[in-house]
């Protein structure tokens, strides 16, 4: 049986949110621009914490996908989300990268956390990484942030309102509105990058050709290339192999920004998976139709 949450998300959760993202930004910050060996990752899926070259950097390994890099960054954030959430909805589940599932089972809310979304672009000095918190109420994406702290910027979606901030502007949040783009001919799109959809076959030909049927195609960005379609800047994020705490503080910012994101059964990527995300339901429909809804 699902219980209710011990109390529910108040409007002064943004507030709590911004102090704890301060202090994982000024975590983040720290590793960020501190010496390389403050870098230094160790590798998930092998032995070697390098990919192959010994300095803490993506070597060969990386390139064939199964390098899986975490650094000391994404645990000490993490840590901090887990201790600070925890106090705040101690009846609450939570679900994060590096430490999987804590609460209780049953709960009929869950947070979701991603310390640094993007640790490859972290590790080798890009900025599109970010800290993910998302959270799920009874089945549906309804909050979510994604902080850029060395850029400064916190992309947040609570209680249908999608907004960014920025350090550089002051204290006030602007509103955030998708481009209302309709046709694949007219469409920008992102994605991390293409051997999510594998390097050769069936997948990775749908991926290609839609590729090639809009008018410009970028890769990298991660989950800062789901903010900029929510900002109107992109209009289709495509992406595969994602894991629940990849997406799910993205959901509600792209669809309080007037977007839709979508698995290949038409509802919100709350697993991950594949996942398309785009400034319309047009445009999500036309892609769909080009990669093919089924798709795992």
């Amino acid at each position: 049986m699902t219980s209710r949450p011990a109390r529910p998300l108040d409007h002064d959760l943004t507030e709590r949110l911004d102090e704890l993202l301060a202090a994982t930004g000024r975590i983040a910050r720290r590793h960020f621009h501190g010496d390389l060996e403050s870098l230094a990752a160790a590798d998930k899926n092998g032995v070697a914490g390098d990919g192959g070259n010994g300095d803490g950097r993506a070597g060969n390994g990386a390139t064939d996908g199964r390098y899986d890099p975490v650094t000391e960054a994404d645990r000490a954030i993490e840590a901090l989300l887990r201790a600070g959430i925890s106090n705040v909805y101690p009846g609450d589940r939570i679900v994060g990268e590096e430490n999987g599932e804590t609460g209780p089972a049953g709960a009929a809310r869950t947070w979701y956390l991603d310390p640094i979304d993007g640790t490859k672009a972290f590790m080798t000095g890009m900025a599109g990484w970010g800290t993910l918190v998302g959270v799920v109420e009874d089945g549906r994406a309804v909050a979510g942030w994604m902080d850029q702290p060395v850029l400064g910027e916190t992309f947040a979606a609570v209680h249908g309102r999608a907004t960014v901030r920025r350090r550089s502007d002051g204290p006030g949040a602007i509103d955030l509105r998708a481009s209302g783009c309709t046709e694949l001919s007219e469409a920008i799109m992102y994605t991390t990058h293409p051997s999510m959809f594998g390097d050769d076959g069936e997948v990775r030909s749908r991926y290609d050709e839609l590729g090639r049927r809009v008018r410009l195609q970028r890769f990298g960005g991660d989950c800062y290339a789901y903010c900029m379609l929510a900002a109107g800047r992109v209009d289709l994020v495509v992406e595969a192999d994602l894991n629940s705490y990849d997406i799910v503080a993205l959901i509600p910012i792209i669809e309080a920004a007037g977007g839709v994101i979508t698995g290949p059964d038409g509802r919100q990527p709350l697993e991950g998976g594949t996942v398309v995300a785009a400034a319309t339901p047009e445009l999500a429909e036309q892609a769909w139709a080009v990669l093919g809804t089924d798709l795992g």
